[in-house]
């Protein structure tokens, strides 16, 4: 199996953080920097599969999975603009879904540390002492939740598999996209914790059971955003 993980483009978010505490992270769009990046990141999955298959008309069946995010349907809707001439068909996920950051989604730390005191420090007291893949966020989740229920999507993409789709192309998240790897691969925790967060619209090649690293490296985040929002991936 043939597996290309692409992480969403810039979010509208990105660019004006407040955004976070004003609508759902679900329904946080592109920017249109980012629809741009992942017309980009097409034409990469593009000349993949020219190199591999020579012409659509001899591919295989190819599929589409991605998170139900709003960015990430942009980000699909985005990439198959450059690329949609070798994708068969399109399907979401829920389990493919950001990691819930709960009581603390949408805020920078120093308004963690104002507006929830007593949750935050014992946060940083679960993180300091078990590290950040056990510690989990007041009702959200830890990074060990976010490779828990990737590794229950497995299945969907064994059945893919079982039907003669050897080739996928998953649109996801940044912590979501290192846990699959992690997952996938039978990575340690202590790989996750090394491994840098993938950039916007970068693209992973994962081949059977190997892990063949970025195809496309992505675009930066501004440094304004990432700054603000360490956290949010």
């Amino acid at each position: 199996m043939r597996i290309l993980l692409v992480r969403h483009g810039l979010s509208a978010a990105n660019l004006d953080p407040s955004l976070y505490q004003k609508m759902a992270d679900h329904a946080v769009p592109l920017a249109d920097e980012g629809k741009e990046q992942l017309r980009a990141a097409g034409c990469w999955v593009d000349a993949f599969y020219s190199d591999l298959y020579g012409s659509p008309e001899y591919a295989p069946h190819i599929r589409l999975w991605t998170s139900p995010y709003r960015r990430t349907r942009q980000s699909a809707d985005a990439l198959m603009s450059t690329a949609g001439q070798w994708i068969r068909d399109r399907r979401e996920h829920i389990l493919l879904c950001e990691q819930q950051f709960g009581l603390f989604d949408g805020l920078s730390d120093d308004e963690l540390q104002r507006r929830y005191p007593r949750e935050h420090a014992h946060y940083a007291k679960c993180e300091a002492f078990e590290g950040r893949f056990w510690a989990r966020m007041p009702l959200g989740e830890s990074r060990f939740d976010v490779a828990t229920r990737i590794h229950q999507a497995f299945g969907t993409f064994q059945r893919d598999s079982d039907r003669g789709i050897e080739d996928l192309v998953i649109i996801c998240h940044g912590v979501t996209l290192r846990a699959f790897v992690m997952m996938w691969c039978h990575h340690t925790p202590e790989w996750f914790e090394a491994e840098r967060n993938p950039k916007n619209a970068a693209i992973r090649y994962l081949q059977g059971s190997r892990d063949r690293g970025y195809l496309f490296e992505g675009f930066a985040m501004p440094k304004r955003s990432s700054e603000h929002l360490a956290k949010k991936s």
